[in-house]
């Protein structure tokens, strides 16, 4: 039985997913594991841009602001992840970067966006 953080976190990810979709950007991956590094939640594609999302859901803001938990370290575990898909596909992309999305699951949800979060 999954967890209700982990049921909020998918339901996140699939309005980032579909977010991201709208805006034009081609889901390559998500939840994409790297060995004892972690994960990213999605890989996407910009044109000629790999896009490395992690996504941070939460149903009210009591307790701070979704983009609030994208810290330094959690920015670190991205970029090893990153470093190791790249690896392991052993594609060339013009340019790499890390995003931010935060949806608050209010009525409608609302999503934000933001692009090169460190």
């Amino acid at each position: 039985m999954k967890s209700a953080n982990k049921i909020t976190g998918n339901i996140g990810e699939n309005l980032a997913a579909e977010y991201l979709e709208e805006k034009g950007y081609k889901i390559c991956e998500r939840n994409w594991h790297y060995s004892r590094f972690g994960e990213v939640d999605i890989i996407a594609l910009e044109k000629e841009t790999l896009v490395f999302v992690e996504v941070k859901t939460r149903k009210t803001t009591s307790f701070g602001h979704p983009f609030e938990a994208i810290d330094e370290k959690k920015v670190n575990q991205i970029k090893s992840v990153a470093q190791g898909f790249l690896g392991q596909t052993n594609l060339k992309y013009k340019n790499c970067r890390i995003d931010g999305i935060s949806v608050l699951l209010t009525n409608p949800p609302t999503v934000e966006h933001i692009k090169n979060i460190f």
